[in-house]
């Protein structure tokens, strides 16, 4: 175009429509004829396609929880991925016969790589459905194709299900044997602690303190009685000792010749044997510790039961006392006439021989007797000894437990907070067993989230490529665009003058006159 700034109007562009009409009809025909040949002559494929609706679980929620908890668009991509695996692909290509002209030109990978481009899966998760659909020359085929990749996708998703419950019952079931052993051996070792340190234990330390007491009571209450047996021994060894030296003077009283000496006392004159005295009254030391025994006893029974320890062995001493007391002096006076009958036969010289002899039977007796009171108070001695032995360290063995309590207790709560996490650990993977072998359950009677075919593919009616009506607008509109195009750049790059105007444009001089075009009519 010479002069770029012209203006035109719609007269001008008819004048170049005219004058570059056949730069726009042949494009557009060639154009036009290879659309119209690519739509006749190209091979038709058929797309078939199935859809498939995902079904919740038949079984609310709250009572079976499902195992699976991925999105159906993650399950769908894993699925898929399986299925579309060279394996399964191969599967398909043998069984339906596939791309067996392809398959003289192509390998097996690139077979392989066009059938997954003709297998095309489209999923609605708002919806809750999914399509798969398959493209290929045969109608039939491709229906068949069709159903049988959904068929696959609902197997596979059931497999996929099964097996991802039974994984997470038997890993659940795994966990659960390890946290059972390592609960059994926890609850050994609390066992073998509480065995180990029985009565050191922190729950034990108010029955501890309160035996200690107990056992603190008894040793001065042991003290006590030892204590007394002591006193009752010496005096009993006094009274033996005096009539030792009694029965010596009634000796020398028996022999004419010697001179009368009356026994005296090394401690005090009130207990000289005389005849000028009344009968001595020597106490027995068993009616003593009998009233003291007696009054213990009202004492114990005031805190304890009758089946009390403390209160049976009391007893059972009141009662030995009693007998011995009842064996040595019936009437409670024997003492007292055997030791008056003694001194009245020391003090007249004109007593008969008769009576002598009696008084000094009745002597020995007495003395034997308080040699048998001084040995049962020896015997009791010793007893008291043993068991004020075995209370000392009945108290230090209770004082030692109180003293390791807190110990034990530190361990102990250790021990119970390992045992109590573990036990906890143990009943919360129970708990999930028991759920996930119910869901493992509830998948095996396909109760669970299921896919189910709503459409299924059915044979197309006709091609699905080429879109003849698609090809020939696209190939109207090429031509079009082609035609112009063409004769725009066409105008562009032509030189001539076409009017007065461009003359003036590109030469510079002024037109004076036109000469228009004679035509020359046909006679």
């Amino acid at each position: 175009m010479i002069n770029p700034t012209k203006l035109f109007n719609l007269s001008d562009y008819l004048e170049i429509f005219v004058r570059r009409i056949w730069y726009i009809i042949i494009p557009f025909v060639i154009i036009m004829i290879a659309a119209a040949s690519y739509a006749v002559l190209a091979p038709k494929k058929y797309l078939a396609s199935t859809t498939i609706l995902v079904t919740p679980q038949k079984v609310p929620v709250d009572f079976v929880r499902p195992t699976i908890t991925a999105r159906i668009e993650d399950r769908l991509q894993s699925i898929g991925q399986e299925i579309m695996s060279r394996t399964r692909l191969e599967l398909i290509i043998s069984e339906f016969r596939l791309y067996s002209e392809e398959a003289k030109t192509l390998a097996r990978e690139e077979i392989i790589e066009k059938l997954r481009e003709d297998i095309q899966v489209k999923i609605r998760g708002n919806e809750g459905y999914f399509t798969i659909s398959y493209s290929g020359k045969d109608p039939k085929i491709v229906t068949m194709v069709a159903n049988k990749l959904a068929s696959l996708f609902i197997e596979e998703n059931l497999k996929y299900r099964e097996q991802l419950a039974q994984g997470t019952t038997e890993f659940l079931g795994v966990e659960l044997a390890a946290t059972k052993v390592k609960l059994i051996e926890q609850e050994n070792a609390v066992t073998a602690f509480k065995r180990q340190f029985m009565n050191e234990l922190p729950e034990q330390r108010d029955t501890n303190l309160s035996l200690l007491g107990k056992f603190q009571t008894d040793h001065q209450r042991i003290s006590e009685n030892l204590r007394s047996a002591q006193d009752r021994k010496l005096v009993i060894q006094k009274q033996l000792t005096e009539m030792k030296k009694m029965m010596a003077s009634l000796q020398k009283m028996e022999n004419p010749k010697e001179e009368k000496i009356l026994p005296t006392s090394s401690s005090t004159s009130t207990e000289t044997l005389s005849p000028a005295l009344p009968k001595a009254k020597i106490k027995n030391p068993n009616v003593a510790e009998l009233d003291q025994l007696k009054k213990s006893l009202k004492d114990l029974q005031v805190k304890y039961t009758e089946k009390h320890p403390d209160i049976q062995v009391t007893k059972k001493r009141i009662a030995d006392l009693e007998k011995i007391i009842a064996a040595g002096m019936p009437e409670g006076e024997r003492e007292e006439e055997k030791v008056a009958s003694a001194s009245m036969k020391v003090s007249p010289p004109s007593t008969p021989a008769k009576e002598k002899s009696e008084e000094k039977n009745e002597t020995d007796l007495f003395t034997k007797e308080m040699e048998g009171q001084l040995a049962a108070n020896d015997f009791e001695i010793e007893r008291l000894k043993k068991e004020d032995s075995n209370i000392r360290a009945k108290i230090v063995e209770y004082s030692k437990r109180i003293d390791n309590a807190p110990l034990r207790e530190l361990t102990m709560i250790a021990l119970n907070r390992d045992y109590t996490n573990t036990k906890e650990t143990y009943q919360s993977l129970l708990r999930k067993s028991t759920e996930s072998q119910t869901a493992e359950s509830l998948e095996r009677r396909q109760k669970g989230e299921q896919f189910k075919v709503i459409d299924p593919a059915r044979i197309p009616e006709k091609p699905f490529r080429p879109n003849i009506p698609k090809i020939i607008l696209m190939g109207f509109l090429a031509g079009i665009f082609s035609g112009f195009g063409l004769a725009f750049f066409k105008e562009q790059w032509d030189r001539s003058f076409k009017d007065a105007e461009d003359v003036e444009t590109t030469l510079g001089l002024k037109v004076l006159a036109n000469i228009p075009k004679i035509e020359i009519s046909k006679a």
